[in-house]
């Protein structure tokens, strides 16, 4: 057991109680979080008296309830530029439906309007797939309008699935109006380096970050990364589905805002969202991730201890003890000889969820299928140590 583990035993068994579904089925190891996390009681307390004693729409209505909820909404804004740092006062928060749609919402109701007929973007070919695609059909849209924009790739370093700082410099020129990058990946757990990226692009170009495996799981600073843009999800940092919301600094180029007509905002999954920081907040954003992170370099040391298993991303990150450990609660791996799919099935009878295919990761399919472990503050060490007991006795299979 390492120490980080056992120190913060008593403080992760405390918090841990506080889930509700992960108390009421203590045979299940859920493993997922990095599709989605599991909510405390104190958001699903805060989301039920909501709805039970002051539910009402927003900016409608000059009654108690209706003016409460505005009220709330206003105040979550500033929740957000709270968590996230921002000490400014010209950013702006907007409320939308997750990482996807925040992502589309710049490309269309910002980015698209600041672009002109030989303009560059740099965007990440080997992220999610939400993280390409917006900005593929931004080129597509403005192509069928006569404009056309080169959409470079992000470098990155095949050592490490790091960005490569030192490449970028080289890709950015006079014509680059925009950049966007992952804050957390998906896939590999690493911290992408955003400060880096920033340096390399220099000062004066808007750099766009999917926050999704960031937020909720780790302190997070817009100085520190010198964003433009923080896009993010809410439920996986322990809010309801259906919420997430784009941070803009409002720094270069117009003051962002979302398109179209404003109807109904989703007034509980807002709630949800503020509830989620504050529980985030008692419990501590730099303990979590301490815990996670230990729990990943469990599993990627046992791992590697296996002959037919590989561990993807970074290889100098595997061993518990490693001085560039960076794997932030996200493991993925394959098995030389049982299919991906197959072992998520074994996980599976074992009581044990899993991601077992290809991750949404762009330029992937399924024969890049992948088992990804993603833990939350509510994993246990013996958890990981149930999924290294599984992938042992696969090993011992007949071929």
């Amino acid at each position: 057991m390492s120490e980080t583990l056992t120190r913060l035993a008593d403080w992760q068994r405390d918090l841990r109680a506080q889930f509700p579904i992960i108390a009421g089925n203590p045979g299940l190891a859920y493993l997922d979080s990095a599709a989605t996390t599991q909510k405390p009681a104190a958001v699903l307390d805060a989301v039920t008296a909501y709805l039970t004693t002051g539910n009402a729409n927003a900016a409608r209505g000059a009654y108690p309830w209706g003016t409460a909820t505005t009220a709330r909404i206003e105040a979550a804004r500033d929740r957000v530029r709270k968590a996230l740092g921002d000490s400014g006062t010209e950013s702006s928060v907007e409320f939308v439906d997750g990482t996807s749609g925040g992502l589309r919402a710049v490309a269309g109701d910002w980015l698209a309007g600041q672009l002109r007929d030989g303009d560059e973007i740099i965007v990440p070919f080997g992220d999610h797939e939400a993280n390409l695609r917006p900005w593929l059909d931004l080129r597509e849209r403005l192509e069928r309008g006569g404009i056309r924009i080169r959409v470079l790739a992000l470098p990155v370093d095949p050592a490490s699935g790091d960005y490569d700082h030192r490449a970028l410099p080289g890709i950015v020129g006079p014509r680059t109006r925009f950049v966007a990058a992952t804050y957390v990946h998906h896939v590999f757990g690493a911290d992408m380096n955003l400060h880096r990226v920033r340096a390399a692009v220099g000062p004066e170009v808007p750099i766009c970050v999917d926050a999704a495996q960031a937020v909720g799981h780790r302190p997070v600073s817009v100085a520190e990364i010198g964003a433009d843009f923080v896009v993010f999800s809410g439920h996986k940092m322990l809010a309801l589905p259906g919420i997430g919301a784009v941070w803009a600094r409002n720094r270069l180029g117009p003051r962002f805002e979302l398109g179209g007509w404003h109807g109904t905002p989703n007034t509980a999954g807002i709630v949800s969202l503020a509830a989620a920081f504050d529980w985030l907040d008692a419990a501590g954003l730099p303990e979590i991730l301490a815990w996670t992170t230990a729990l990943g370099a469990r599993l990627t040391d046992g791992l590697r201890r296996f002959p037919d298993i590989e561990v993807l991303g970074c290889q100098d990150s595997l061993a518990a003890g490693s001085p560039v450990q960076r794997r932030e609660g996200i493991v993925t791996f394959r098995h030389a000889r049982v299919r991906s799919d197959d072992l998520g099935f074994v996980l599976a009878d074992e009581g044990i969820m899993v991601r077992a295919d290809s991750h949404c990761q762009a330029g992937r399919d399924s024969r890049d299928h992948a088992v990804r472990v993603s833990v939350h503050v509510y994993n246990t060490p013996e958890e990981i140590d149930r999924v290294l007991e599984v992938v042992r006795r696969c090993g011992e299979m007949p071929s």
